[in-house]
């Protein structure tokens, strides 16, 4: 286990690379000069010129390229070209709101997700599986902004029973969970939906092998048959799966974060664009790369340890 454990940090190393290149790359090609975007269009030439010789921007790529993994290196994020404040700082303060909202949507979602799924599968062809395969797909069909502008009219403006709008006090525990609960809902429900499937489909396909047949011969409850035999197997596409929607949910955490208008780094990235702030939008972007290739090690991770094979091969 430890060896395949440190191949797979290994292997982290040069993927997170290459991802910062194209980062790197992808700031770049944006249409649109960073320096004329920051001071106006009406700005002279040589005040243009003098933002671009100050943020470094007449050097060469590459040269560009080494002071940028080297500012990484040293954890320094740079400085907002709008209002010269630490991008450090910023996004310090929007994190944990991402991370709070990314995490409780990825415990909605396979905590709901994967009974459901093996309810689904115990009662094949039987009028609970018809209908949590018509709403597993009514789940997949509505697109999370849509699901989440529907939960403020009914939760939060209609019965008002929870606060529609806002991320809360992340230092009051009870209000920040206020907040919290429709935006992951609306995360969680869409995960949800399509971990139901999946765990209802690997479920199917455990229960008619031949050991869990057996085991069912030998008089074990069906209760234990389900939990200790077959969803041990069933668990090995489920956490791929779950580490799928864990990168999902990151990306789609920004049209969420907008929805609620809740802070966050999709937030503060969607702002940056609409500025043109270059630097602070690479920066989130470097922080979202991270998270990216942190989710898919620990996915490797959790797959090697539900499927011992996976550690043998690796």
């Amino acid at each position: 286990m430890i060896r395949y454990v440190a191949q797979r940090v290994l292997l982290t190393i040069p993927v997170f690379l290459s991802v910062l290149t194209i980062v790197f790359i992808v700031v770049r090609v944006l249409p649109g000069d960073p320096a004329t975007a920051a001071l106006g269009d009406y700005a002279s030439k040589e005040a243009v010129d003098a933002l671009r010789e100050r943020l470094r921007l007449n050097d060469p790529l590459p040269v560009q390229y080494l002071r940028f993994l080297a500012d990484l290196l040293r954890g320094d994020l740079g400085t907002s070209m709008i209002n010269s404040a630490p991008i450090g700082d910023q996004i310090a303060h929007n994190l944990p709101y991402t991370l709070e909202l990314t995490l409780a949507a990825l415990l909605v979602g396979v905590t709901l997700g994967i009974p459901v799924g093996v309810y689904m599968a115990t009662r094949h062809n039987e009028l609970p599986d018809y209908i949590g395969r018509v709403g597993s797909l009514v789940g997949l069909s509505v697109p999370a902004f849509y699901l989440g502008i529907l939960l403020i009219l009914l939760v939060g403006v209609q019965l008002k029973w929870l606060p529609a709008i806002g991320g809360g006090d992340l230092t009051d525990a009870g209000d920040s969970l206020t907040h919290l609960i429709l935006p992951a809902l609306t995360l969680g429900l869409v995960m949800t939906a399509s971990v139901a499937r999946l765990a209802r489909s690997a479920m199917l396909n455990v229960l008619t092998q031949d050991y869990v047949r057996t085991a069912r011969a030998k008089g074990i409850r069906e209760r234990s048959v389900i939990s200790r035999h077959a969803l041990r197997s069933a668990l090995i596409p489920i956490v791929a799966l779950t580490g799928i929607w864990g990168v999902a949910l990151i990306g789609d955490s920004v049209t969420t974060e907008l929805v609620f208008s809740r802070p966050g780094l999709g937030k503060l990235m969607v702002g940056a664009m609409l500025q043109r702030d270059y630097t602070t939008l690479q920066s989130t972007m470097v922080i979202y790369a991270l998270f990216v290739v942190g989710i898919n090690l620990v996915t490797d991770l959790a797959y090697g340890f539900v499927d011992p094979r996976v550690r043998t091969k690796g």
